[in-house]
């Protein structure tokens, strides 16, 4: 009897989600997820507690199953509801490792710098990643937008959003996402990223860079080339498409824990 209920609940969910999303997207300028920042530890906890009070045999098997599949899976389902691509191709840094000397002495925790140059350092790997994928004909000009040689790309702005302080030991994870789609005359590309700790499970920190395309040949400002915007709006789309899928898969997840909970209240009332 509580299913249509539910289904309501979902559909409202992601019709709302969306809706968010895409008034975000129109309004432009730097923005965070608009997620409660501790959703995943918190859909954890809720796993955790169904357990708890030993549910039949079905449940327990089900929800020991979702457990161990959220906590595999974890970076996939906290970035990726949030547009990032997060297969290994699209991490511009993979794992890195936090090293002593990068804290602040008597602070035990990393610079805020250093946020800064992991942000850095991961937007070159992803920026990089278009030049190994690309055609012959264009490689070229896709791995010199790292350099002053012709076309390049200039940092003009990023602001960064600390949210955990990093400390020894640990190790860092950093995705990129286009934060606006590009358009064919766009003289500067909009970048979101985030830094994820790997100890604690989620985001570190949040940049929001906005980036020039200049020429300097003609010492000014450039627009993107074609072939570069199209490769931009597929990753757009891509980054949209993989939002709304992942986004999916946690409405379902929450669906299943929902219909267990309801089952183990009714339960214990009887």
């Amino acid at each position: 009897m509580r299913r249509p209920l539910l289904n309501c609940i979902v559909r409202h969910a992601q019709s709302a989600a969306s809706r968010a999303h895409h008034k975000a997207a129109e309004a432009g300028g730097p923005k965070s997820a608009s997620f409660n920042p501790r959703w995943f530890a918190e859909l954890g906890h809720r796993i955790s507690q169904c357990l708890a009070r030993q549910p039949k045999t079905d449940d327990g098997k089900l929800l020991r199953e979702r457990l161990e599949y959220i906590d595999k899976h974890w970076l996939e389902l906290s970035a990726g509801r949030e547009g990032f691509l997060t297969s290994h191709r699209w991490r511009g840094l993979d794992k890195h490792t936090v090293v002593w000397g990068e804290m602040v002495s008597g602070q035990r925790h990393v610079n805020n710098v250093i946020y800064n140059r992991y942000a850095e350092s991961a937007r070159v790997n992803w920026l990089l990643r278009f030049a190994a994928a690309a055609d012959p004909k264009h490689r070229q000009q896709w791995s010199e937008l790292m350099t002053p040689k012709s076309v390049g790309l200039i940092l003009r702005s990023i602001k960064t959003d600390y949210k955990l302080p990093i400390t020894y030991p640990d190790s860092v994870t950093v995705l990129h996402k286009l934060a606006k789609k590009p358009h064919y005359n766009s003289d500067a590309i909009f970048l979101e990223a985030v830094i994820l700790s790997e100890q604690h499970r989620r985001p570190a920190a949040r940049c929001f860079e906005d980036i020039a395309v200049y020429d300097y040949r003609a010492a000014r400002r450039a627009p993107l080339q074609d072939f570069m915007v199209d490769r931009l709006r597929e990753i757009y789309d891509l980054q949209e498409k993989s939002r709304e899928e992942v986004e999916s898969e946690v409405v379902q997840l929450t669906e299943q824990i929902l219909q267990i909970e309801g089952r183990a209240t009714h339960d214990s009332a009887h």
